[in-house]
């Protein structure tokens, strides 16, 4: 039923081309992102100053450059601590700061909101729920009622920002399930798209929810609805089978509920090629003396790199449970091999992520006391937020990168660290439990619960001659630049540019559309 999407032979997908769409289809209907995570945050600073962070968000990397394509706005929650200080009169502003290209639309919460919408109905609910990662979801009422009013705030900036009754909307992601159905009821005229970035559970799990109802009629408020994987739609269409009145036309994989029909489609998301961050960055032989000299790392040591929130999802207790066996197996390697996590704090003040942090502590110290030649830790943890080129300097240096996840919906760093090395050196392993594994078929896939096979794969990065390295590198960076964060955007245009003729009485195909765009 679902199949890997071929992209575009027509023509490559570019920041110009989705330009030249977005013109020729939806010339004076705005586009508008609905997304939780800003893209730029302000903060005070303890000079009195005013301090700008990116987000190290996969959603702000995966869709910012579609907003900048198309001079859209960017709908969010606004959380920096100096950011009311600096917007106008509508609540927004200009980005990114130094060349504005982009609205981005504060929308603010008071502390009680955030802790039951964000917090809790949708990290202490939905997040559990729909990963597997063996913590249970908490469903509370005062919760879901406030994640509801939420969502109702949130549409109806969107629909201020639209100017047009037939704007292009684009909702991101599990905060804003009931929002497309929102703002459908306002704008009958708008495209809904819908993109679901982590994974969709099979119905079993999503029936305990005692809301789930309502969540799939708010997201079948659509025009269409993405996800990462063909599994994450199978997964949406049973339940939604399961759970509603709807017809379900498999061949065409479009959902009919209550007269309205939602097309449901798998589009990997990916990132922006070419790199922008990699053309900034140093060579990678700058970056390997850097990044050990900051570590106070001999010369000589081998590196491994992981990047993630720090979240339980990220498998990252087991990785380090992998690098301790890495070491057990290999003892030539003690004093030779560490391995830094740059973990990006997350929802601390939630029970299992302190605990969390709690274990990714004691097991970092454990293994260190147990291999620590004094001069090479195996393990460095690095908890704080690094900007992108920190990110991207760490990629470059490393001899290897563990993506681990135990259940993920596509997960970015696997492809950032392909296009990354541009030098062609370096071996990514990959857990199969991430989305990003169907795409990346030759990185060294792993099942990061078998510890003592992800410890082997390690030993397999460390030995892998530089020729295979080259081989395996050369297909992925293919691939990362073929699917990349364009054609995601562009596919998910394409699609919604037909429904918008359809319903103007003329449907073309999809190579009538492509022909009307020039290459």
């Amino acid at each position: 039923m679902f199949t890997k999407r071929e992209p575009v032979r027509q023509a490559v997908w570019t920041r110009e081309r989705l330009q030249t769409w977005l013109h020729t289809f939806f010339s004076g209907d705005r586009v508008v992102v609905l997304a939780n995570r800003e893209p730029f945050m302000h903060d005070r600073a303890s000079d009195g100053g005013i301090v700008v962070r990116r987000s190290a968000s996969g959603l702000v990397t995966a869709l910012e450059p579609l907003v900048q394509a198309c001079s859209g706005v960017w709908v969010a929650h606004g959380t920096g601590t100096a950011d009311a200080d600096v917007v106008d009169r509508r609540n927004g502003l200009g980005v990114p700061p130094a060349n504005p290209r982009y609205r981005l639309r504060r929308v603010w919460l008071d502390q009680r909101e955030q802790q039951r919408y964000y917090y809790g109905f949708a990290n202490e609910a939905l997040w559990p729920l729909c990963h597997r990662a063996h913590v249970q979801p908490i469903f509370r009422s005062d919760d879901f009622d406030t994640y509801a009013a939420v969502n109702a705030r949130f549409a109806e900036a969107v629909c201020e920002e639209a100017d047009g009754d037939s704007p292009l909307v684009l909702v991101q992601d599990y905060h804003f399930a009931l929002a497309p159905r929102m703002v459908h009821e306002r704008l009958p005229l708008s495209t809904i798209v819908a993109f679901w970035h982590i994974p969709w559970p099979d119905p079993r799990n999503f029936e305990i929810c005692p809301w789930g109802r309502a969540l799939l009629k708010g997201l079948l408020g659509s025009d269409i609805i993405g996800f990462q994987t063909p599994s994450d739609c199978r997964n949406f269409i049973e339940t939604v089978e399961s759970s509603l009145e709807a017809h379900v036309d498999r061949d065409r994989n479009v959902v009919t509920h209550e007269g309205r029909q939602t097309m449901i489609r798998a589009y990997p998301v990916s990132i922006e090629w070419p790199d922008p961050w990699v053309s900034r960055a140093a060579t990678t032989a700058v970056c390997r003396r850097t990044v050990r000299r900051q570590l106070r790392l001999g010369p000589d040591v081998r590196l491994g790199v992981g990047v993630d929130r720090m979240d339980y999802t990220k498998g990252i207790v087991e990785k380090f449970l992998a690098v301790e066996r890495l070491l057990e197996l290999r003892p030539e390697l003690i004093g030779r091999f560490a391995f830094v996590q740059l973990a990006e704090p997350s929802r601390g003040c939630l029970p299992a992520y302190r605990d969390l942090r709690a274990r990714l502590s004691q097991t970092a110290e454990r293994i260190n006391e147990r291999f620590d030649t004094g001069t090479c830790p195996p393990i460095i943890l690095l908890e704080a937020h690094h900007e992108p080129e920190e990110v991207y300097r760490f990629l470059r240096a490393a001899d290897l990168c563990y993506v681990g996840s135990l259940h993920d919906g596509m997960n970015l760093v696997a492809k950032e660290f392909v296009s990354a090395r541009d030098d062609e050196r370096g071996v990514l392993l990959l857990s199969s439990f991430a989305g990003a594994a169907q795409q990346l078929a030759d990185a060294l896939i792993v099942n990061p619960y078998a510890i003592d096979d992800s410890a082997r794969a390690l030993a397999d990065a460390l030995d892998m001659p530089v020729d295979e390295q080259r081989r395996r590198l050369r297909r992925m960076r293919s691939a990362v630049a073929e699917f990349s964060a364009y054609w995601w955007a562009g596919e998910m245009l394409r699609d919604a540019t037909q429904l918008r003729l359809k319903r103007r009485h003329h449907a073309p195909t999809l190579d009538g559309l492509d022909n009307r765009i020039p290459a």
